[in-house]
């Protein structure tokens, strides 16, 4: 008999660690957290990363976008490799929440963007930039971040609809990336949230449904691994 209870002790252990974990990652909670933060999501606000070269730049970049709202970034490296991973300190783990869109080529990025986004901006100290605060953020708008040493390239202000900058009272005219990512995306949030953006639903049916079913699998994987 006790040989049987021990048996069925470690069956019901296993059972807990290995099935049980997963049922509860969808519990009232978790589902009223992923669908709180899923309605809130902005589809037609993006952030584009030209040849970054620090993938810690990028994750925190990732931070930020997912802080605000938005789903998709486009990463573009047309003169680096492709990154295969992020630096997962800087992101928390924001990559497996986000879209993330990896191009190598200008023109099949900038197609890609043209689909969803009205307005492509860059940002680049010029004659002609605009002011951070005078740009219309409620409007879709894709909003191109250059490299750490360049900024954005000539190529991709060609491609683009104009550019913008942040203002600044220094003597040093420069931001690192993620600060400047990070000092714009929170006046998009400002704006946004002043038309009303957060408090509606912004994501179609289907996608909010294909985003709602692959966040509940990184849920289940994100249990596994604490476990």
């Amino acid at each position: 008999m006790m040989d049987l209870y021990k048996q069925y002790s470690l069956i019901c252990k296993l059972y807990r660690s290995l099935q049980i974990k997963d049922l509860l990652v969808m519990t009232p909670e978790r589902i009223a957290k992923l669908t709180g933060v899923l309605v809130k999501r902005q589809p037609d606000l993006t952030v584009v990363l030209e040849n970054v070269f620090d993938p810690h730049n990028i994750s925190a970049v990732m931070r930020t976008c997912d802080a605000v709202g938005l789903q998709d970034i486009y990463i573009l490296n047309t003169k680096i490799p492709r990154h295969k991973k992020w630096g997962t300190r800087s992101s928390s783990s924001a990559a497996k929440w986000l879209t993330i869109h990896q191009f190598d080529q200008a023109e099949e990025c900038f197609s890609s963007l043209r689909k969803r986004y009205s307005k492509i901006l860059t940002t680049h100290l010029s004659s002609d930039a605009a002011d951070l605060y005078a740009i219309n953020m409620t409007e879709p708008v894709a909003l191109v971040f250059g490299n750490e040493h360049s900024g954005v390239s000539d190529e991709i202000r060609a491609l683009a609809d104009g550019n913008f900058i942040i203002p600044q009272m220094g003597i040093i005219q420069s931001l690192n990336i993620s600060v400047a990512c990070a000092v714009t995306l929170y006046e998009a949030f400002r704006q946004k949230s002043e038309a009303g953006h957060y408090q509606q639903q912004r994501l179609d049916e289907v996608r909010y449904n294909e985003l709602f079913k692959e966040w509940e699998n990184n849920g289940r994987e994100e249990a596994k691994s604490d476990n």
